[in-house]
């Protein structure tokens, strides 16, 4: 009879898990003014957590060190954000023209290649292709979805930072609330690891990650420097911050960096070196930088680092999927602590949540008393 409670439960749990998946993206999409500031203020108070602390230990006052902590992080920002900026505009002008070249040079490839479009020809009078009409609908131009845009982009980020300030402030109170106010001794003890664990493997993967992007992006000015190509700390700045996202982020810099060598170059072959050569700096670091510095610690499958990303990038766009990966970290840390769900072993009759979950947490009610 308790197996068939169990059995019960567990597929209870796993309807209720799928129908949350499921219906989740439309609730956060429809209201991201107000979920996407509260989950970006959350992240970065795991974050900036550490470095308020630190400040409060040289006798600043805890309002004074949240501020001074996400002061730090402003500046860091608007530091990176000019050094994109700047060289940018400056290059704005020349986009027109870069264009016409992209487009000469397509054209020449074109005619490399025009026995493939004969043969496209042929082939689809043999499969009585007649050609369809093309409809062209009239969309707004990119200054006007741009415009449309500032002034809810810009009270999102202003909710953002003040949720983020506040909730540094309150990190102490915060704190003191998960531990003191359990009912047992065994659950102060389980907030306080789960607790940590979130904060340490949250804030050491930005951070780490951060400093190897920032590696990559020096790297990559040096070569666009050495390359000859225009604005080597904007590309700089385009490598480090775009090697957040995982797979699409350098995928994105190749194909923008082929765009702007095949622009520039005299020939397709040498406009495409500079992408290139990323494709092997990025092979590296992927490969052998990342993984020897993060760990076995923050191992995640890239099955479940696409999920989350294609998943949170349908709810946020660009912004979800920056956050995509510090999201699945939280998650993955709480699960280490709550159980995982046994989603294969339930398929085939086994319980939903193996039993070592209920063994953990009679251990941390044991260790109560054995600690007083």
């Amino acid at each position: 009879m308790a197996e068939h409670e169990l059995r019960l439960l567990s597929a209870l749990v796993l309807l209720i898990g799928v129908g949350l998946f499921l219906a989740l993206p439309f609730v956060l999409s429809i209201g991201s003014v107000v979920f996407l500031p509260l989950v970006t203020a959350l992240l970065l108070t795991i974050l900036l957590s550490p470095l308020a602390d630190r400040l409060a230990r040289f006798g600043l006052p805890n309002v004074l060190a949240s501020l001074g902590a996400l002061t730090v992080f402003l500046g860091v920002l608007l530091l990176s954000l000019a050094l994109i900026l700047q060289p940018a505009l400056s290059l704005f002008d020349e986009i027109p023209e870069i264009a016409n070249r992209v487009g000469v040079r397509f054209g020449e490839l074109r005619d490399e290649f025009a026995w493939l479009a004969i043969a496209n020809e042929e082939l689809a009078k043999l499969m009585g292709d007649t050609g369809a009409r093309e409809v062209v609908l009239a969309t707004p131009s990119l200054l006007e979805e741009i415009a449309f845009a500032t002034p809810s982009v810009v009270l999102e980020v202003l909710i953002m930072f003040l949720m983020a300030f506040f909730m540094i402030e309150a990190r102490v109170r915060l704190r003191r609330h998960l531990l003191f106010d359990r009912a047992s001794f065994g659950s102060s003890v389980k907030a306080a690891r789960v607790m940590r664990e979130v904060q340490d493997r949250v804030a050491a993967y930005i951070i780490t990650v951060g400093l190897v992007n920032a590696g990559i992006g020096v790297i990559v000015a040096l070569g666009a420097w050495a390359l000859g190509v225009d604005a080597p700390i904007m590309w700089g700045g385009l490598a480090a911050i775009l090697n957040f996202i995982p797979y699409v982020g350098p995928l994105a810099m190749v194909a923008l960096l082929g765009l702007f060598g095949i622009g520039t170059a005299e020939t397709v072959w040498l406009g495409l070196i500079p992408a290139a050569a990323y494709i092997g700096l990025h092979t590296v670091e992927a490969n052998v930088v990342t993984p020897s510095i993060l760990g076995a610690r923050f191992t995640m499958s890239p099955v479940m680092i696409l999920i989350a990303l294609s998943y949170f990038t349908w709810i946020w766009g660009v912004p979800g999927a920056l956050l995509s990966v510090p999201i699945l970290l939280t998650l993955t840390a709480l699960f280490d602590h709550i159980g995982r769900p046994n989603l294969v072993g339930f398929i085939f009759g086994e319980p939903l949540f193996k039993s070592d979950v209920l063994e953990r947490c009679l251990e941390d009610e044991q260790a109560g008393p054995s600690l007083r």
